[in-house]
């Protein structure tokens, strides 16, 4: 039988958090459509320290979700270590970004969208309500940030 660590502070769960949210590079991307069929697809993310960037072609069923209603859902970690985020996606146009930023996602990413021969958006994703468990033991407390605002540790 697998041993279960004590439960984080959330203190400890935000720290957990903006560490990987810092060092991943990649995120399970999770739209709908208006039929509400969810679409869920890996993308490459930058953490801009309040915001999530990542970037899609503008007709791919992602960028025409993400287009139409704005609403996302990430997902980062491991199934034992998760981190959820629920957002609201801004498209931006790969010239309206600054180049400074536009060069640390092509880093991070290993890809430009800007060199792309398909018609790239950006997304800029602000949280929402933002989640992290590891195991049963902190799924009372997994709610981190809600409204937009971290919760108190």
């Amino acid at each position: 039988m697998r041993e279960i660590v004590p439960a984080r502070s959330l203190k400890q769960r935000k720290q957990d958090t903006l560490l990987l949210l810092d060092r991943e590079t990649d995120a399970w991307v999770a739209t709908a459509g208006s039929t509400g069929i969810p679409y869920l697809i890996p993308l490459s993310f930058l953490w801009e320290g309040k915001t999530l960037l990542i970037a899609t072609v503008a007709s791919s069923p992602t960028g025409r979700n993400l287009q139409a209603s704005g609403q996302v859902r990430l997902s980062l970690g491991a199934t034992r270590d998760v981190v959820l985020v629920d957002g609201v996606a801004e498209a931006i146009a790969l010239t309206a970004l600054p180049a400074e930023i536009a060069d640390a996602f092509a880093e991070k990413a290993g890809f430009d969208p800007r060199a792309s021969a398909s018609r790239f958006l950006y997304f800029r994703i602000t949280p929402r309500r933002i989640q992290a468990w590891r195991e049963e033991n902190e799924l009372s407390g997994r709610d981190i940030m809600r409204d937009g605002v971290w919760l108190n540790s």
